[in-house]
């Protein structure tokens, strides 16, 4: 059976603007319960943040959240999978890329997120694939 990302993506984006404070986006991550952010710019995708941005580049690099934007903390060049791919592809870009959550397009337009998480609930006999996320260096 072939699966495709679109299948098992979440559609609910949330994001936040780029020239937005930290302090928005921790607002965000307490009143969504969500485990990233999408960075945008009008329209285009210019980065993620995910909770290790705002602990490592915020606290850790002292920054004070109500002035530093969220384009000093994002994580950059991120990379996108369109949704009509096979679910296959997204895998096989996340373990290149160890990364865990992959933004959806279509027609270069953001729909949706795909998530390890989202994966490992899809399909739970794919553990083994993902080893290489929970082992120690």
């Amino acid at each position: 059976m072939n699966t495709y990302v679109k299948d098992i993506m979440k559609k609910d984006i949330i994001s936040i603007n780029y020239n937005e404070t930290i302090r928005k986006a921790c607002d965000i991550y307490r009143d969504e319960k969500i485990g990233c952010l999408i960075v945008t710019d009008k329209e285009d995708i210019v980065g993620l943040i995910t909770e290790r941005d705002l602990i490592e580049r915020t606290i850790c690099m002292d920054r004070d959240p109500n002035t530093a934007k969220v384009s000093e903390i994002m994580s950059k060049n991120i990379k996108t999978i369109d949704q009509n791919q096979r679910l296959e592809k997204a895998i096989g870009m996340l373990k290149e890329n160890k990364i865990k959550k992959l933004p959806v397009t279509s027609n270069d337009e953001l729909v949706g997120i795909l998530t390890l998480t989202d994966i490992a609930y899809s399909r739970p006999s794919m553990k083994d694939l993902f080893q290489f996320y929970f082992t120690e260096e």
